[in-house]
């Protein structure tokens, strides 16, 4: 009996015991507005023990006496609490202004901002909307230090992207970066509804990229789309939009009187016979009777007035308990700005779903499904409309209509030139009415994965498998067509094509975590396996029918004519990875990455990337408690080492013709009948980036700036045959970039109605080859447009002679013993004697320029009042050349207009121009050579984004199930200030040749959520 009385008051006094030691405490969570926050993380320090809030905020937890409770949630700072007691306890958490306890996206992982050591911007979702655009990095232009985005106008044209400069040859890789959606590895992403994206997370440095081994020597760029929460509501959202798209910057050619000027003052018999035919056939000015009656603005003739682009998604996003979903579809169309079939079109849907199937596993499916459409108008009609004569019509229909009466097949009533006995056709409507070109581009991307919990909020394993799929069936038709027996197309033509790439990813990650007083460790191992294929069938012939359903090469009447050809490769990877990363105290970070990386596509297999990190958070320093003005200061570097594959493994190989004497067929000494292989595997780019973090005044103004040192080690350069001809890939140059960059940031609430947000970031960027393998340089380019790769200057720089003047008497052409060994006249060139050696030749070359800008930046300004906001981007660069090559080119044809700048500059006599030469001259071989007098400056600025909008709160103002809506006016690109004589001064390469130009976009949209 004692016993059992015993055993009873010992197992009481425990559960008193235990009793007093555990307190119960709940509670709503609220933001700054008293806004319920479901989903907050609510644990117990140092345990495995928390729950998180319901649909409505609120939360039950039971702890221990005294012990820590903290309350974290994206996008919010955490908070911490000691309870004493049982009770009801409240909390308001404040949005995390600065962003340090925001969670960013990294390779294979996550990371908190504060512990972050590398260089990494991020965009979200809310910031992407402000531009409106079928492409998501458009979006990105001017807001993000150290990447430059040049865009294009076509419709679903994907922008040229940029991180940090140029490290390899045009000639020999891309310089864009690899983009990972949800764990897929793409080279574009076209195909990508930005509404879908929750962030965007570009990583620049080396330190922060080492972990995608050889795809990243470009930079990296992370998209995470949206999913759904648990315990959240469904909610409905459409966001929609009309625009126009309206030409700006048009160039302005010569008109019909200006170009007659300048045929008068060339002499050229030929062109002014063509000016006294147009005459003769089409009559004469009345204003003018000594210029035809004709005056043709072809740039207005091909181009329309406005064209629209619209974009529609509807999307569905929400949570129980247990299960997460967001699910999504999207239209978007694009007119373009040609006369001509000319548009892209595209539908996506997408879905995503993670399931909590208990407290250790959790599982996830998602899909996205992209099927568009792009009519590509030919893009030789802005090249044809450039040098279009404005005395010559669109039409001739006197013509048109003595084909019918002659029974001439294919009878076209527009005009050409040579119904003037003129060279060439002279009318860019013949490229655009009888060519048709389409292409059909579906991607597919499903991916599953899932996440075991081995130990509770500490060991995890993740097993991820993705497979996307692209289908691209393109085609391409010539119509015939005739005007004159020169100006004709006698048989149709068509090109076929279908192209199917299949890559699978399947990657296992085993992440480790943990806090043990101030000690705070994540460890990850993983490996990845990767299967990559394409595959090619392509064909052509003449002669098909003219019927749209009849467009296939098998139903051409020619059987000589078709031609097939296919092509494919495969390509498997594997790697291993790990990361380590430490925190001390919020003080001290380390941060360390490796990458095994292992494929068959080079004659070396394997290659090792590490990267590691540095932090040092001063601002938690002792000594810095009462500095008062600074709030938060990080020290940070880094250095990594990536690699570049994107070079074809054949470009190591050359084969070299043998040469044979004329006597006995006998073969030349030091030529080789074989082919000649090159060692040929990945650039290696080592990276070193230094930089701090800072937030002053209240985290009202932050700072982030960099310092940045970028080398390809290993480049892949064209290295010339000895005793042969031609050259081969060899990885043994190296290009450096380096720079600054700078993003500021100030944010201040004025009171409770009115607040703002005004910034800006600058970038210096300076490109240097530093060897190029003995070779003194490597020519690029083209003989008449030289470019020019050469240690200590930028990467291909263009390379010419530099213009002084214009000759502009015959006294000045006598004491110049140049001009006379030379018979120049006035109105001649005048070319720098950089020697002074009184010849102008090679010697006399120098470098004139680089197409890589060597300053770039950006600025916003932001203001919400009440329910208004109103923001503004605006952007620039300097220190980039252009080759106005398409002006180049006008002196190599002799039959073309010329641009309404030149004409109206051009020398006719001593002091009317110093700067153009006369229009005699530009048909003379010594005015011929390439000069800085074709390559401008691309220096420009822009306000790249204008937009108002208004919030609705529905169910404020109409009472519940109205939804809440957003309304917003937006102008992209309504003004562009440069020199350039131009449509757009932004150039990809640097070469003018007359691109699809850029239009500026005015919009009108909607966003609803239900």
């Amino acid at each position: 009996m004692r016993k059992t009385f015993f055993i009873v008051f010992l197992l009481f006094s425990f559960s008193t015991l235990f009793a007093q030691d555990r307190i119960s405490i709940s509670g709503t969570v609220v933001d700054a507005s008293g806004i319920t926050l479901p989903g907050v993380s609510v644990l117990e320090r140092g345990t495995t023990n928390g729950v998180v809030t319901d649909i409505d905020g609120n939360y039950t937890l039971s702890v221990k006496e005294g012990a820590t409770v903290v309350f974290s949630y994206i996008g919010f700072l955490s908070q911490e609490i000691k309870p004493q007691q049982s009770g009801t306890i409240n909390i308001q958490l404040q949005e995390d202004v600065v962003g340090l306890e925001e969670v960013v996206v990294v390779g294979y992982g996550e990371i908190k901002v504060k512990d972050l050591t590398s260089s990494i911007s991020t965009v979200k979702s809310e910031e992407l909307a402000k531009t409106p655009s079928g492409q998501a990095m458009q979006a990105l232009q001017g807001k993000v230090a150290g990447v430059q985005i040049v865009n294009s106008g076509a419709p679903g044209g994907e922008p040229t992207v940029r991180i940090r400069g140029v490290g390899s040859f045009p000639s020999s890789s891309n310089s864009s970066p690899l983009y990972v959606v949800d764990g897929m590895y793409f080279d574009n992403i076209d195909f990508l509804n930005p509404s879908d994206i929750e962030t965007l997370s570009v990583l620049k440095d080396a330190s922060a990229s080492a972990i995608y081994g050889v795809r990243a020597a470009n930079g990296v760029v992370l998209i995470s789309t949206k999913k759904g929460a648990l315990n959240t509501k469904t909610s409905i959202t459409y966001e929609g939009y009309y625009g126009i798209q309206v030409p700006q910057n048009v160039m302005q050619m010569a008109n019909a009187e200006q170009f007659v000027d300048y045929v008068y003052q060339t002499g050229s018999a030929a062109d002014i016979s063509f000016v006294e035919n147009a005459m003769q056939r089409y009559g004469r000015s009345r204003v003018n009777p000594n210029v035809p009656n004709v005056n043709t603005d072809w740039y207005a003739e091909i181009m329309k007035s406005h064209a629209r682009q619209q974009n529609h998604s509807v999307s569905v996003l929400g949570g129980n308990d247990k299960t997460s979903y967001s699910m999504g579809i999207n239209y978007y169309d694009q007119e373009g700005l040609l006369e001509a079939e000319d548009s892209y079109k595209r539908m996506n849907i997408r879905a995503s779903i993670d399931h909590q199937a208990n407290d250790w596993l959790k599982t996830g499916v998602n899909f996205n499904v992209s099927n568009g459409t792009r009519y590509i108008a030919s893009s030789s009609a802005w090249f044809s409309a450039y040098h279009a004569v404005p005395i010559l019509p669109v039409y001739d229909e006197q013509n048109y209509e003595d084909l019918v009466a002659q029974g001439i097949d294919y009878p076209s009533n527009y005009s050409s030139a040579q119904l003037l006995d003129y060279r060439g056709s002279q009318n860019p409507f013949l490229s655009l009415a009888y060519n048709d070109s389409r292409q059909d581009i579906r991607k597919v991307l499903a991916g599953i994965y899932a996440e075991v919990e081995l130990l509770p909020n500490m060991l995890k394993f993740k097993s991820t498998y993705n497979s996307s799929m692209m289908f691209l069936k393109a085609r391409s038709v010539g119509l015939p067509y005739y005007i004159t027996n020169s100006t004709r197309r006698s048989l149709s033509t068509i090109s076929s094509s279908r192209t199917t790439n299949v890559n699978h990813f399947f990657d296992n990650t085993l992440t480790y975590t943990n806090s043990f007083g101030d000690h705070n460790v994540s460890a990850m191992a993983g490996m990845s396996f990767r299967d990559e294929w394409y595959d090619y069938l392509g064909g052509s012939a003449e002669d098909i029918p003219l019927n749209e359903n009849a467009w296939y090469i098998n139903q051409s009447q020619s059987e000589t004519s078709k031609q097939v050809g296919d092509n494919g490769e495969r390509l498997y990877g594997i790697s291993y990875f790990g990361r380590i990363s430490y925190n001390y105290s919020n003080k001290y970070i380390a941060y360390f990455t490796i990458r095994q990386e292992g494929t068959q596509k080079y004659q070396e297999k394997w290659g090792t990337f590490p990267a590691f990190g540095l932090g040092w958070v001063v601002s938690e320093e002792s000594f810095m408690d009462n500095t008062g003005i600074l709030n938060y200061l990080k020290l940070r570097g880094g250095w990594g080492k990536l690699g570049n594959d994107k070079i074809a493994r054949q470009d190591g190989a050359n084969t070299t013709n043998p040469v044979y004497l004329a006597i006995d067929d006998m073969q030349v000494d030091g030529t080789t009948t074989t082919s000649t292989f090159g060692y040929l595997g990945w650039e290696t780019v080592t990276g070193t980036n230094v930089g701090l973090n800072a937030e002053l005044f209240d985290n009202r103004l932050s700072i982030d700036a960099d310092y940045f040192i970028r080398d390809t080690e290993d480049a892949a350069i064209p290295v010339s045959l000895k005793l042969q001809s031609g050259s081969v890939l060899r990885n043994v140059g190296t290009i450096r970039n380096s720079g600054l960059e700078l993003a500021v940031t100030w944010r201040n609430e004025i009171n409770k109605d009115f607040s703002y947000t005004v910034g800006g970031n600058f970038s210096t960027l300076k490109n240097e080859v530093r060897d190029l393998y003995g070779q003194s340089y490597i020519n690029g380019g083209q003989a008449e447009f030289r470019q020019r790769s050469q240690v200590g200057e930028p990467l291909l720089s263009f390379y010419g002679y530099e213009v002084a003047g214009i000759y502009q008497n015959e006294s000045e052409i006598s004491a110049d013993p140049v001009a006379v060994d030379n018979s120049l006249v006035p109105g001649d060139f005048k070319y720098v004697d950089q020697n002074n050696d009184d010849v102008i030749n090679d010697d006399d070359k120098v470098f004139l320029g680089s197409y890589i800008p060597t300053f770039s930046y950006g600025g916003f300004i932001g203001l919400n009042y009440k329910d208004f906001e109103f923001s503004m981007n605006i952007m620039g660069q300097t220190g980039n050349k252009i080759l106005n090559r398409k002006r180049g080119e006008i002196i190599w044809t002799n039959d073309t207009n010329i641009d309404a700048d030149l004409a109206n500059g051009l020398w006719t006599g001593e002091g009317t121009s110093n700067k153009y030469p006369s229009a005699s001259a530009l048909r003379r071989g010594w005015n011929q050579n390439f000069s800085d007098y074709l390559v401008e400056d691309g220096n420009f600025f822009r306000i790249q984004n204008i937009q108002l909008a208004y919030n609705i709160d529905g169910k404020k103002l109409f009472g519940a199930g109205m939804p809440d809506a957003r309304v917003f006016v937006t102008a992209e690109k309504p003004l562009t200030v440069f020199k350039y004589n131009g449509f757009n001064p932004e150039i990809s390469n640097g070469i003018d040749r007359q691109f699809y130009p850029v239009p500026a976009v005015y919009t009108i949209g909607v966003n609803l959520k239900f």
